[in-house]
């Protein structure tokens, strides 16, 4: 999927200046940084969907 990014020209800069830093295409770090950010929310999502599901687990073994 290709997607375009209207960034304010201060995150422009910063996006720049970062991956000058680390020796990357300023599109390579931002994809990164999706990427990132997409593992991050699935990994928080399965933690608390297993922890809800142990709970009811345990609530449903009470009650039978």
């Amino acid at each position: 999927m290709e997607l375009a990014l209207d960034l304010s020209p201060p995150q422009d800069a910063r996006l720049r200046e970062e991956a000058a830093r680390l020796g990357v295409a300023p599109a390579d770090l931002a994809r990164a940084a999706v990427a990132d950010l997409l593992a991050a929310k699935d990994d928080d999502f399965r933690l608390a969907a297993d922890r809800v599901l142990k709970k009811n687990d345990e609530l449903y073994r009470r009650l039978a």
